[in-house]
């Protein structure tokens, strides 16, 4: 900074004592400080205490780094800037050597010695320790004008204090957040390096005959957490890994289908969300396949706000043959939207819709519904989670076309889906 920019820090600063509204109103400023940023945090402080620079700094080693900047005007330390702990202040604030509460740094022989003092110049400061949950010193949260001010006192330390534990508590919650993410990251990472998931494989049939008419391609994850698909999905989604873990998991897929041989007839289902349509180049994973065999499966349980997009992607998809089913219709609002806005092949009834269906009117009534409108829009009906004969019975005098499910067959892994087909020929053939 220029030296006509600042004051010289031997002037006093005219500064209004903060009173009992001016505290209410920086409580006011930062309500709600955990959905707050520490930016906000600071700068409310500064303008409330009317200092020319506040920041927070984080000890890293021997250096400080200037996490959070906030000024009046112009500032000499911008966020990013480092130097080291032996060069200013805030160690020696932690360590008891300063004070905490400096109002004229004239009066302070040791800060008088530091060069920022007349450089910056410094001509009042406060500073106080940042302490985390864990008791560790993550650095300070600091105030300075450049002339001095000999109207600070303990009250506006005291405010110092309670705001840098705000800051605290946010910075806890950031550190947290960052933690989880690399952890995300770290079993993200390891899935995809040992070619995770593993694939397993489900018939659905047709319910005029009971024949085999698809295979479904379903994750599962051999890794540990142990847990359900879904969720290493939503984590890879989260980290910004999702399309490569969905993409990985369609070549799996289609690796272990490639040395069976099964009959053309038989359509290959491939789960895949909306983001993977858009942004994966699906043509490309399935080249090598009949693209009229394969069935894009729409996962993503999301609200899609934009479908215009999302058609656009599936127009040079659908027009090489491949065809569209929505999961889980019944469940929510997001299929039934995926519904409306895409024109799929096929829509499937979700679980939950057709659990008990031979016995509960008002699941028959909506499965209904839906298989009329597959009926009127040109779409197939297939009914996911069949469990019995009876919901399969129920299904098949309703107007479904397709079912999958455990009564029909379980997912099995590749070597086991040869002689499943074959049962279910035989079955057929009785």
């Amino acid at each position: 900074m220029d030296e006509t920019d600042v004051p010289s820090h031997r002037h006093h600063a005219a500064r209004v004592v903060l009173s009992a509204s001016s505290l209410a109103d920086i409580a006011q400023d930062v309500s709600g400080a955990t959905v707050q940023s520490v930016q906000k945090i600071l700068s409310s402080v500064r303008h409330h205490l009317n200092m020319d620079v506040a920041f927070v700094s984080e000890f890293v080693g021997k250096s400080r780094f200037f996490r959070n900047v906030d000024a009046k005007n112009r500032s000499p330390i911008n966020p990013g800037d480092s130097m080291p702990l032996s060069e200013g202040y805030c160690q020696r604030v932690v360590e008891g050597s300063l004070p905490e509460l400096i109002a004229d740094t004239d009066t302070v022989p040791l800060a008088m010695s530091l060069p920022d003092t007349a450089a910056i110049p410094i001509g009042s400061h406060l500073s106080v320790p940042i302490r985390l949950k864990s008791g560790r010193v993550y650095g300070t949260f600091c105030c300075f004008n450049f002339v001095a001010d000999r109207s600070l006192n303990e009250r506006d330390l005291g405010v110092m204090r309670a705001f840098a534990d705000i800051a605290a508590f946010q910075i806890d919650h950031e550190l947290e957040v960052t933690a989880m993410r690399d952890e995300k990251s770290r079993r993200i990472s390891a899935a995809l390096e040992s070619r995770q998931p593993m694939m397993v494989y489900q018939p659905l049939v047709s319910l005029t005959d009971m024949r085999a008419v698809g295979i479904e391609c379903l994750a599962r994850f051999e890794l540990d957490p142990y847990r359900g698909p879904d969720r290493w999905f939503a984590e890879a989604d989260d980290i910004g890994k999702g399309t490569a873990l969905e993409i990985q998991a369609i070549r799996n897929g289609l690796e272990g289908l490639r040395p069976l041989g099964l009959s053309p007839d038989i359509d290959i289902w491939l789960n895949v969300s909306a983001r993977t349509l858009i942004d994966g180049d699906i043509l490309a994973q399935i080249r090598d396949m009949a693209p009229g065999r394969i069935v894009l499966e729409l996962t993503e349980h999301e609200h899609v706000d934009d479908y215009a997009t999302l058609d656009r992607a599936l127009r040079p998809v659908r027009m090489e043959g491949v065809r569209i089913a929505i999961d889980d219709a019944g469940a929510g609002y997001a299929s039934m939207s995926h519904i409306l806005n895409l024109e799929p092949d096929f829509i499937k009834l979700d679980l939950s819709l057709t659990r008990r269906i031979d016995s509960d009117r008002k699941r028959r009534a909506l499965a209904a519904a839906l298989i009329e409108f597959g009926r009127q829009t040109d779409a197939l009906i297939v009914a996911e989670g069949v469990e019995s004969a009876a919901e399969l019975n129920a299904l098949r005098r309703l107007g479904a076309q397709m079912a999958q499910g455990f009564f029909v067959c379980e997912p099995v892994e590749a070597d086991a889906l040869m002689p499943v087909l074959a049962a279910l020929h035989d079955q057929e053939d009785r």
